[in-house]
């Protein structure tokens, strides 16, 4: 992806770092904005990422995250429970108060991801000094059948604070 990135930017005020968010240092102060897309269900230590995210903002700084909503996460196996006949019966909510890690599997691969309650996710970030400016669960369209099962149940959560 950072080969494929580098080959259709061409700017100098980009800089494209291979390395873990765990690893990744910064200055304070650093950014106006970070986004992070899908990746902090992934991260163990997620109060310590918050924590520098918090640092690397400047003052009014802006924080977007998108993470594998809570009831997505919780049971563990990510599939619906099917019928007898392979159809879709429900989706399974179990252990949602044990956080910690998950092994899934995710595009045929085994993957580790840590499960947080809704809570976790924003008393951290309240408690770190940011303030919340809006969450969203997005919900695929109504009309497209091919989705219908979407509606069932949250996939994605969003989240938006900022740096007071």
């Amino acid at each position: 992806m950072l080969r494929k990135a580098i080959t259709i930017t061409n700017s100098d005020n980009i800089k494209y770092i291979h390395k873990s968010i765990e690893e990744v240092e910064f200055s304070g102060k650093s950014f106006d904005i970070i986004i992070s897309s899908l990746a902090l269900h992934y991260i163990k230590a997620y109060d310590e990422l918050i924590d520098k995210i918090y640092k690397w903002l400047d003052r009014n700084g802006n924080f977007i995250f998108s993470i594998e909503h809570p009831i997505f996460t919780s049971y563990g196996n990510q599939d619906w429970i099917y019928s007898k006949e392979n159809e879709i019966l429900y989706w399974p909510v179990d252990n949602y108060f044990y956080e910690g890690k998950r092994d899934t599997i995710f595009l045929g691969e085994s993957v580790i991801k840590y499960h947080r309650t809704l809570t976790k996710y924003l008393n951290v970030v309240l408690e770190k000094g940011f303030k919340i400016v809006k969450i969203i669960e997005p919900k695929p369209d109504e009309n497209n059948e091919e989705m219908k099962n979407e509606l069932r149940r949250p996939m994605m959560l969003i989240i938006s604070v900022m740096k007071e």
